[in-house]
């Protein structure tokens, strides 16, 4: 029988990355800058490894070909693979200004599916920002002169966000995190991206990094004008509940629990959990599995009743 399964993070180092999963998640992480976590992914050679119950030590692609659609539900008979890419990232300096493409290019182009994510903002400095999408009126010729005369900045279109915002970025839009913000990512299982500009930054060898200006360029949506988003919240007994974010590739509701959460897992899709404040337990079938802070789980297609007890605020995501 099918349970809660708990994953071991799979941790990125790079030089923009900072340490905020240890300061904040109080997590033991490897040294260095630690940018990014793989909470959940089955996405080449990083692959998901279950850390509890009688799975322990399987991939989650092992999972998926012992169990199909057992696990992931019946939302999820249009994918191929695991749909989802959950992770950390946490940005001490800014990232690179980039886009990603949709899945028609994609396929066409690259072999693989596009790339639709959101944000939830976990924490930022005071007077965080984003790069979102581009300015009132910049089109295809602006972009491109603005780029190579060294002005791609006035074309760009910068938002202030704050603890608690979610970002919903479609493929086809510019964006960028900037210093100083750590984000909980929700992802199509795709690692496409395509570099617009990276800040004239170098390399250990005094390159710079390459970027895809003409692929960029095939792909970006000047037309998309979207908003940060702060959920409106609904109260129910023992909790608040807000539907964030709606689209085809993935759901995101965003949960506090104050007492209790009782919900019910259909066939319909998996469910992803990521404990992004407080702590608290999760309880199914008499079993109880604690929920520490910055944890992510997975709860299996069909698996029924269960309850989250505790102070503990969730993003939920599924197909």
């Amino acid at each position: 029988m099918l349970y809660p399964l708990f994953f071991n993070p799979i941790y990125k180092s790079t030089i923009w990355g900072g340490r905020n999963l240890e300061k904040i998640f109080n997590r033991k992480i490897p040294d260095g800058n630690i940018a990014e976590s793989w909470e959940i992914c089955c996405h080449g050679e990083d692959d998901s490894v279950v850390s509890n119950g009688f799975l322990k030590d399987k991939k989650l692609s092992e999972l998926i070909e012992m169990y199909g659609f057992k696990l992931l539900g019946n939302n999820c008979r249009g994918f191929n693979k695991f749909p989802l890419l959950i992770k950390f990232i946490d940005a001490k300096d800014k990232l690179s200004v980039q886009v990603h493409p949709t899945d028609e290019y994609a396929l066409k182009y690259e072999g693989e599916s596009g790339k639709t994510e959101a944000w939830y903002v976990v924490n930022g400095k005071k007077g965080a920002q984003l790069i979102y999408g581009t300015k009132k009126d910049i089109n295809k010729g602006d972009f491109l002169n603005s780029l190579y005369s060294g002005n791609i900045e006035e074309c760009l279109r910068f938002v202030d966000i704050k603890n608690g915002d979610f970002v919903f970025i479609p493929s086809g839009t510019v964006h960028a995190i900037l210093d100083g913000v750590l984000i909980l990512e929700i992802q199509q299982n795709c690692d496409l991206t395509y570099r617009i500009y990276d800040w004239n930054r170098v390399d250990k060898k005094g390159n710079l990094r390459p970027l895809h200006i003409d692929k960029a360029l095939d792909v970006i949506d000047f037309n998309f004008k979207g908003e940060v988003i702060q959920p409106a919240i609904s109260s129910f007994g023992g909790y608040n509940f807000s539907s964030v974010i709606n689209c085809s590739y993935f759901k995101i509701d965003l949960v506090k629990v104050s007492e209790r959460f009782e919900d019910y897992s259909s066939m319909d899709s998996f469910f992803t959990f990521t404990c992004i404040q407080g702590s608290g337990k999760l309880i199914h079938c008499n079993v109880v599995y604690d929920i520490p802070p910055g944890c992510s789980f997975m709860l299996p297609a069909g698996i029924g009743n269960y309850e989250i007890l505790g102070e503990i605020t969730l993003i939920k995501t599924h197909i």
